[in-house]
C-alpha cells in the first residue's frame, strides 16, 4: 500500500473530496467507506457492499463453493453449449 499523504478542506457543506488521495481504480471500484477514529485520526477503509439479494450466497457454503468452481470452470475454457432458452423468456407485455 502506498503511503500518501495530502492536505483537504472542507467545503462550506462540511464535506471533503477524496480524489487527491485515491487512484483512478479505487475512485471506480469503492463508494462505500466505513469511517472509524483511532485516537485523534480519521479512518476511512474501503468497503465492497453486498446487495441484500445476494448476499444468500454467501451464508450456503455449498452453493458458494459450486459457484466459485463454475467460475474457475469458465475462465479455464470448460463451458458447455446448452441451446437456446428462449422458450424460457417473457415478453414484457405478459
Amino acid at each position: 500500500m502506498r503511503k500518501h499523504t495530502s492536505t483537504v478542506n472542507m467545503d462550506d457543506k462540511q464535506r471533503v473530496c477524496l480524489t487527491r488521495i485515491l487512484s483512478k481504480d479505487e475512485r471506480d471500484n469503492f463508494s462505500s467507506f466505513r469511517m472509524y477514529r483511532e485516537g485523534a485520526k480519521i479512518v476511512l477503509e474501503p468497503v465492497c457492499l453486498v446487495p441484500e439479494k445476494d448476499h444468500w450466497i454467501y451464508k450456503d457454503p455449498k452453493a458458494l463453493a459450486s459457484l466459485m468452481k463454475g467460475i474457475k470452470d469458465a475462465e479455464e475454457g470448460r463451458l458447455h453449449d446448452l441451446g437456446s432458452f428462449a422458450k424460457y423468456a417473457k415478453d414484457d407485455e405478459e
